[in-house]
């Protein structure tokens, strides 16, 4: 049997994510089934909000509402 499934319980979307940095590494790891860890921060004057640069490829900002978001620029 695969590892690949994942019991409907376990899943937990970005948005519920805490917003802090150590709650989003721990997140990104368990997605990614290996460490990530942060390349740089910067403010994105398009959506007006601190982005912080993921070893992932993407990034990620708290929005407004203190959730956890992609933010592709």
């Amino acid at each position: 049997m695969s590892s690949a499934f994942v019991k409907e319980e376990d899943y937990q979307p970005l948005k519920e994510v805490a917003p802090n940095m150590a709650s989003l590494l721990i997140y990104l790891k368990r997605e990614n089934c290996y460490p990530v860890y942060e390349l740089h921060t910067r403010f994105s004057q398009k959506h007006e909000l601190e982005v912080h640069e993921m070893s992932d490829g993407l990034g990620y900002a708290i929005n407004q509402d203190q959730q956890w978001q992609v933010v592709l620029d």
